[in-house]
């Protein structure tokens, strides 16, 4: 029995059995914890998860053929058929927990701001994604491909480019590289600023990203404020850390 790839879930299950052991291996767990890997399809990665006695894992699976699949040949597994995107976890984990997984590409992002949402149960994410998506979530302040999700994540995340993983180890092949990234919960319980605002000004800033702030931000900022004066206005966005969007963050919340 084997499980069709299906274009409209963006499913390219990984055949290489090395590459899906070094996944699992990257949660790097000391202790015992939940894991929970999203998009399983038959199950590559999910036998190297099983195998370790410090996961406890779980999978969410929204392809039916999928599941009927992993119901055959795993049948000790937690299976739960729906969509990642839509589960309440909170519903599902009263206790810190791990997501993993091969997430396909059109919602990899989506999956992101899922974790993101739940950043206080979650420790650690381990994911194998489009190449350049991976780059830009990983990548320092100043690097051209430094933008609103790398912001957004690295606020909460220490994010780590692990390997790039190329197409041929794919059923069917995608037509872009991809890559694995680990992402582990930095020491930050807060922003110390308006979050909606945060987010409002990093999305606003990059929206407009080879205009100086002073020109992409003056929707967010009274006329007359002396924050048009400041140094930071010269810059472009991809210049900015996450600590100083969240001093910029806090600056535009007094001139309001």
């Amino acid at each position: 029995m084997q499980v069709k790839a299906k274009k409209h879930l963006g499913q390219h299950f990984l055949t290489d059995l090395n590459i899906a052991k070094r996944i699992s291996d990257a949660l790097e767990l000391e202790t015992e914890m939940p894991v929970l890997e999203v998009g399983p399809g038959m199950g590559v990665l999910t036998q190297f998860l099983l195998q370790n006695e410090k996961y406890n894992t779980s999978v969410v699976e929204i392809d039916h053929e999928s599941v009927e699949y992993l119901r055959i040949h795993y049948p000790q597994l937690n299976i739960i058929e729906g969509d990642f995107l839509r589960l309440k976890l909170e519903k599902l984990y009263d206790k810190p927990f791990c997501v993993i997984g091969n997430f396909p590409y059109n919602i990899s992002s989506q999956i992101f701001f899922k974790v993101l949402e739940y950043r206080n149960q979650i420790p650690v994410c381990v994911g194998m994604i489009q190449k350049e998506v991976a780059e830009r979530l990983a990548e320092p302040p100043g690097s051209k491909t430094y933008g609103i999700l790398s912001v957004l994540l690295q606020a909460y995340y220490d994010i780590e480019y692990l390997f790039t993983v190329h197409e041929h180890v794919f059923n069917p092949p995608p037509k872009v590289k991809s890559a694995v990234i680990r992402m582990k919960r930095n020491n930050r319980t807060s922003l110390d600023c308006d979050e909606r605002l945060f987010t409002t000004v990093v999305k606003t800033a990059f929206n407009q990203r080879r205009k100086q702030l002073r020109n992409s931000l003056k929707i967010l900022i009274p006329k007359d404020s002396a924050l048009f004066s400041l140094p930071i206005m010269d810059e472009r966005p991809e210049r900015l850390s996450v600590d100083q969007f969240i001093e910029l963050t806090q600056q535009i919340a007094n001139a309001k």
